[in-house]
């Protein structure tokens, strides 16, 4: 009766540990800088982002610290860091659901449609801690022109790095930083092309 009784407490105990190793922390990746706005340097056009609702849900299960697992929302994390980075550039952003509704639009006149696709990665070599010390973004967009034909496509790539001592009060802080460091680079990327002026 002893040995049972034993037996079924290792077994509950068991399926507690691996619920629990099974378990991903949220975190939010988006950036938590925002980009300066020259409005002198700012191009004179209309240019949307194509973001579906459907993207907005998009759920993420990422490697942490720890053998745990982080969760997280890329686009919609991460729209923040892509408006930024339009908006720093031209002088009207807004957002679409699809490059279809942006030429549909009666009176519309979008010059430019950016289509984003967001991938992520991220690492802790960290056995005690969950909360990732490394992460990656990478942000490609396919740019249209207003009848559709695509005209450029760029891609940056973000990093971010946090230890311990500065994560404690923010678990999302490796992630925040590869936002801020794509949504910049983005923005130098955009700029550095002459189809998108």
């Amino acid at each position: 009766m002893i040995n049972i009784l034993r037996f079924g407490k290792l077994v509950a105990i068991s399926i507690l540990v691996g619920l629990l190793a099974a378990c991903a922390h949220p975190i939010s990746v988006g950036p938590n800088a925002a980009l300066p706005r020259e409005e002198a340097r700012l191009v004179a056009k209309k240019v949307a982002y194509a973001m579906s609702d459907g993207d907005r849900a998009k759920q993420v299960t990422s490697p942490g610290g720890g053998g745990d697992s982080i969760s997280y929302y890329p686009y919609r994390d991460l729209e923040k860091a892509i408006r930024e980075a339009l908006r720093s550039v031209y002088q009207e952003v807004s957002t679409v659901q699809s490059p279809t509704d942006a030429r549909a639009a009666p009176g519309s006149e979008i010059d430019l449609i950016f289509v984003p696709t967001i991938k992520t990665t991220s690492h802790s070599p960290s056995a005690l801690t969950w909360p990732p010390t490394e992460f990656n973004t990478e942000i490609t967009c396919s740019v249209q022109d207003a009848s559709g034909q695509e005209i450029a496509t760029i891609k940056a790539i973000g990093q971010g790095r946090a230890e311990f001592e500065e994560f404690r009060s923010n678990f999302s802080l490796a992630a925040n930083r590869a936002a801020n460091d794509v949504s910049a680079k983005l923005s130098e990327a955009i700029r550095q092309q002459d189809k998108l002026r």
